[in-house]
C-alpha cells in the first residue's frame, strides 16, 4: 500500500508557536484506506479526551480535539466527513454538495479507530473499507484536518491548506490528496 505523508498547519498561524506538530500518513490500496495522525510534542498544551470504555458513534466530536478527513469522488459534488476522537468515538457524515444535505452515513456502522498515547505523543489511526461508500475504481480526493482544543479552552483548526479567509475544511479546493 503506497501513500503520502502529510503535515497539518494551523489557521491562522498561532503566536506564540505551540510546542507540538501534527503529521501523518494516508494510503489506499484497492478498497482499503488507511490514515494515521501523529501528534508529537508538549501535549500538556492540549485538551485530549480520555479513552472511552465503549467507543461509539457520536455527534459533535469537532467540539473537542478531533481528527477529521474528507473524502470526495473526483469531479463529483458528494463527499463524506469522517470524525475520529482520541477517546475512540467516531462519526461519518455524507454531504450532497458543499455543506448541503448533511446526513449520517448509515453504510458504515462502525469504525475501528485505534488510539495510542505516550507522554509526548498521540497516534489516531483508522483502516477503512471504502467500498462500502464508493466504487474501488473511483479516484478519491481527500482533505485532511484536525480540530485541537488548547488547555486554555481555545479551539484551533489545522489542515493541509487553508485556501479561504476562514478555516473551512469542507472547501473542495482543500481536498489536496488524490488516492
Amino acid at each position: 500500500m503506497s501513500g503520502r505523508n502529510f503535515s497539518l498547519q494551523p489557521f491562522p498561524p498561532i503566536c506564540p508557536r505551540l510546542n507540538f506538530k501534527i503529521t501523518g500518513h494516508i494510503a489506499r490500496r484497492s478498497h482499503q484506506l488507511a490514515i494515521r495522525y501523529d501528534l508529537r510534542g508538549d501535549l500538556a498544551e492540549l485538551v485530549i479526551p480520555a479513552p472511552a470504555a465503549m467507543p461509539a458513534r457520536r455527534h459533535g466530536l469537532w467540539e473537542e480535539t478531533c481528527c477529521e478527513f474528507f473524502l470526495g469522488v473526483k469531479d463529483a459534488p458528494r463527499y463524506w466527513e469522517f470524525n475520529l476522537s482520541p477517546a475512540g468515538h467516531w462519526n461519518v457524515y455524507r454531504f450532497d454538495g458543499y455543506r448541503r444535505g448533511m446526513a449520517e452515513e448509515t453504510a458504515l456502522t462502525s469504525l475501528p479507530v485505534s488510539v495510542r498515547r505516550g507522554s509526548d505523543s498521540l497516534e489516531v489511526a483508522l483502516e477503512l473499507d471504502v467500498e462500502k461508500i464508493v466504487a474501488t475504481d473511483q479516484p478519491l480526493m481527500v482533505g485532511i484536518a484536525a480540530v485541537i482544543k488548547l488547555a486554555g479552552g481555545r479551539m484551533t483548526y489545522w489542515a493541509l491548506i487553508h485556501p479561504g479567509p476562514a478555516a473551512d475544511f469542507h472547501r473542495r479546493d482543500s481536498f489536496l490528496v488524490q488516492l
